[in-house]
């Protein structure tokens, strides 16, 4: 009988405080409170019971196989929040053979945390730990749960040490899902403004009914009938469509409308980026945040984003972050919910908490180790939307994964020029600071902040970049390339969708423009005669509606701008500088950062003619290349170039003209369904003399 009794206490470790419960049996280990039950399962080392006030949020097992461009990961549903990757060789044992991972399969263990935080309030925690065993690669996810809250608290670690093998690969996606496969959910939520009913079927997990697929994780839906997606939102369905900023971003999710519900009950399950220190990019980063998954993204190269390397002496842990689930009223919306949930994405929430359980948690950075940083700013006049941006010293914040260890902060500027963060991690910055309608930045090297203390920066005078008289600029410099022909231009359905986030190749570029692009300065309107993509040539690969590829006669990579000058702006002037900021720019690299030695335009000479004057190509690298438009961006690794020349090229009292052009036929391998032609994205244009 003792015998007996003691295999049950082995068998069933239980902290109980209150109304929280941290239980470990030989095949689980749970955390409880009154209102919400997780349960993580030792075989797959993710979470695959979330039971919610009694309503199961996740649903009952589900498995998709995998296929190039379909289901995401390792297509188990009905799991989550687990952590998943793209972080092993691609040559080693994996799911698909590509290099994903989603640890918790191997050999896993496991360690269950019970314990009062400094505010009284009792917790529970559980980590999986798993080394990969071919690489040695250590990965963990922690989640916690507090008494009074309906959410998890989540960290994500990657480490890696080996000397014998110091440079394993890139971390080419980091991220934790919550993957439910239940009817429940009926809504995609990315911010206030974006939201759509739910494609049903949802082709994004696997089910590929009434729809056809136009290029990778891309489908036609516009014959379905009875579809509210289809119906409401757009013909097309991608997970780019949902796709967000970081700057601005605060709450993402899924809403379940009631009519799937126990008690017609509205319900929210919710990703909160209460914290966006260890994320890589800066604010311009974007990425996936929705499309029947619920994704934290925390490191991946969509959009062009850069990726760290895994070297020897690789240790970074992500979050926290905190997934929140919540239940409303019969009819209430999904706004009422999220707003709820907003109210937790501040990095000062909670943070006396993870101060509490900082022991548990490699490599966080408790709040005696942080400072604050403040300045007044002097901006040009027009700058609006001003931001300041604390990243890795001595780089562009967008390359700021070249340090893996790097953190980033940033805060919009007021209209007094007062800006102000805090709970920075101590140490050495580069002081970016932007804004739209201002060319340029204002860039600082060496910005020190001290732990405990408030490193105040003083005020800071903000010279709008000038190279003489401007005679004219095109579009809003803005870092993003929206003011175009279906850029943010609203589409013709009832939840009017910004065109730029349906599939490409809806707009026919040819129909839209047969003899090309010919703007003219103080004449044309930017949202007609200005597209959003310069392609070098257009239709073919990816493209349903035009299958044939046609590279043109000029039309399609040469685009022409004429303008007008009075010959009094030109009186003593002899320099010109015409500035090109680029949203983004697709070369053969696409996304990768790889010199890819079998293609040809890896580097894209970029050539603009002035009246017939050739100037020097603008080479933009492989390094910074992105796969924007065609994923359904409009802003993703912004770069910017000045062409020099007399300007006696230009004519004045007369009509001048310049001419925007790519290499002819400029196309790439593609190994996704994905279109071919290389292509540029234009924030903003302007010419000034001198």
């Amino acid at each position: 009988m003792r015998f007996e009794i003691a295999l049950v206490l082995l068998a069933c470790l239980q902290f109980v405080s209150a109304h929280l419960t941290a239980n470990e049996t030989s095949a689980y280990l749970q955390l409880k409170n009154d209102r919400l039950f997780v349960s993580v399962n030792k075989t797959t080392g993710g979470i695959d019971t979330l039971v919610l006030d009694g309503q199961d949020l996740l649903g009952s097992a589900a498995y998709i196989p995998y296929s190039p461009g379909g289901s995401s990961g390792n297509g188990r549903y009905g799991v989550g929040p687990y952590l998943d990757c793209y972080c092993i060789p691609a040559s080693g044992p994996s799911s698909t053979g590509s290099g994903s991972y989603t640890p918790g399969s191997l050999d896993p263990t496991y360690q269950l945390f019970h314990g009062v935080d400094t505010h009284n309030v009792s917790y529970g925690g559980v980590v999986m730990s798993e080394v990969y065993p071919p690489t040695g690669q250590l990965l963990q996810q922690y989640w916690f749960l507090r008494d009074g809250e309906t959410g998890l608290h989540t960290f994500s670690r990657i480490a890696y040490h080996n000397s014998t093998t110091p440079f394993l690969r890139n971390l080419q996606e980091f991220r934790t899902l919550f993957r439910p496969s239940t009817e429940l959910w009926t809504d995609l939520v990315t911010d206030n403004e974006l939201a759509s009913p739910m494609p049903i079927p949802n082709p994004a997990s696997g089910n590929l009914t009434n729809s056809t697929t136009v290029q990778d994780a891309t489908w036609y839906i516009g014959n379905r009938t009875a579809d509210p997606y289809a119906e409401e939102f757009a013909d097309y369905f991608t997970k780019y469509t949902f796709a967000a900023e970081w700057r601005d971003q605060t709450v993402h999710g899924l809403f379940g409308d009631g009519s799937q519900s126990k008690d017609n009950a509205t319900f929210g399950a919710w990703l909160v980026m209460n914290t966006k220190d260890t994320y890589y990019g800066g604010p311009t980063h974007s990425d996936l945040v929705v499309d029947g998954i619920l994704y934290n993204y925390m490191v991946s190269n969509h959009h062009g984003a850069g990726t760290p390397n895994i070297t020897d002496g690789f240790d970074r842990t992500f979050g926290p972050q905190y997934y929140h689930f919540n239940k409303g009223p019969a009819g209430s919306s999904w706004r009422t919910l999220r707003d709820e949930a907003v109210q937790y994405a501040s990095p000062s929430w909670n943070a006396d908490f993870y101060d509490s359980i900082a022991d548990h948690i490699p490599n966080y950075v408790p709040t005696v180790q942080r400072g604050a940083w403040k300045a007044k700013v002097k901006l040009p006049k027009g700058a609006k939307r001003a931001i300041a941006v604390l990243a890795q010293n001595g780089v562009d914040y967008q390359d700021n994964v070249i340090d893996p260890l790097a953190y980033q902060y940033w805060a919009d500027i007021g209209s007094d020029g007062k800006v102000g963060i805090e709970r920075v991690k101590a140490g050495t910055y580069r002081l970016t600071v932007y804004a739209d309608g201002i060319f340029g930045e204002l860039v600082k090297d060496n910005v020190v902040v001290k732990a405990k203390k408030t490193t105040d920066a003083g005020t800071l005078k903000w010279e709008a970049e000038s190279a003489g008289t401007e005679l004219w600029r095109i579009g809003t410099p803005d870092k993003a390339g929206g003011e175009w022909r279906h850029g943010h231009v609203p589409a013709k359905t009832p939840l009017h969708p910004p065109e730029y986030r349906i599939y490409w190749g809806a707009y026919d570029y040819l129909s839209d423009f047969p003899n090309g692009v010919n703007y003219h300065v103080g004449r044309s309107d930017t949202y007609k005669d200005f597209n959003y993509v310069h392609w070098s040539v257009f239709g073919g690969y990816a493209n349903t509606q035009r299958p044939q590829q046609t590279a043109g006669h000029g039309e399609i990579n040469n685009w022409t701008i004429t303008f007008d000058v009075d010959e009094h702006k030109l009186a003593h002037k002899k320099n010109a500088t015409f500035t090109i900021q680029l949203a983004g720019a697709k070369t053969a690299a696409g996304n990768s950062d790889t010199f890819n030695a079998t293609q040809p335009w890896n580097n894209i000479p970029f050539v603009v003619v002035v009246n017939g004057h050739e100037l020097e190509p603008w080479i933009i690298p492989y390094n910074q290349s992105s796969s924007c438009a065609t994923r359904s961006a409009i802003a993703c690794y912004t770069l910017s170039h000045k062409f020099l020349f007399p300007t006696s090229y230009l004519a004045s009292n007369g009509t001048n003209e310049i001419v925007l052009s790519l290499p002819y036929n400029a196309t790439d391998y593609e190994s996704a369904v994905l279109p071919r032609s290389i292509y540029v994205q234009y924030d903003a244009l302007r010419l000034e003399v001198k």
